[in-house]
């Protein structure tokens, strides 16, 4: 049994904990409002679920979960998270987040700069390319023909190999695109990112559709960086 820390507790993260709940795991929720604001989702998510403080799920842990936004990463506590797995979220959205000079002229990525902030950590990228809604309904058993895959980056192959597990624990096939600095393939605006997923492109809402793991390899070689797109 795994225990899943969440720094975020939004659409994705409570997506990920429902799922971890009933693949029997436990989850340790927080958020940057404090733990009493969480007090329905806990409830929601059943007794393998408890609130806490950003540094109480950093530490109590197994595999930490930061899903905020971008432009808070340095919020993130360093050092409960030393020596851990810590599967970062994020996508730059510089009308939420500012202007990030290192992610606008593409020289780093948003998980390197969280494995920068982290650096005893094994940061890996996941979660990011996936409408939540998409996430809570296409996870599957090892095996059926319509399990989906999801797409991870990472410097750490051990670190990468306990993400997969994980994944594969919540019903998804996964992906390895290599170090963290390939987590742009699957950044917004490109073709690997959320409609893949989605049964109508145009309308995320509208339900979801399986994709293996050959399509998500196929649409990360296609993503093309922003610089390039707008040459």
């Amino acid at each position: 049994m795994t225990t899943w820390g969440f720094i975020g507790s939004g659409n994705i993260g409570s997506t990920v904990a429902k799922l971890a709940v009933l693949a029997g795991h436990d989850v340790v929720m927080s958020n940057s409002r404090g733990p009493e604001t969480l007090t329905d989702l806990v409830a929601e998510l059943g007794p393998r679920a408890r609130a806490a403080t950003a540094d109480e799920a950093a530490a109590t842990g197994d595999i930490v979960v930061v899903t905020i936004p971008l432009k808070s990463y340095t919020d993130v506590p360093v050092e409960p998270l030393r020596g851990k797995v810590v599967i970062d979220t994020m996508n730059y959205y510089p009308q939420r987040d500012g202007q990030i000079a290192a992610l606008d002229d593409e020289s780093t990525t948003t998980s390197e700069l969280l494995q920068a902030h982290l650096p005893e950590s094994k940061v890996v990228k996941a979660f990011n390319n996936i409408f939540f809604g998409h996430l809570a309904v296409l996870g599957r058993t090892t095996g059926d023909p319509l399990r989906s895959a999801l797409a991870i980056a990472g410097d750490d192959t051990e670190a990468k190999q306990v993400v997969a597990e994980a994944l594969d624990a919540i019903g998804y096939d996964t992906v390895d695109l290599g170090p963290l600095s390939e987590g742009w393939r699957t950044q917004r605006d490109t073709a690997a990112y959320g409609t893949m997923y989605a049964a109508d492109p145009a309308d995320w809402t509208q339900g979801a559709q399986p994709v293996p793991a050959a399509t998500v390899r196929a649409r990360a070689e296609q993503s093309q960086r922003y610089l390039d797109q707008a040459s």
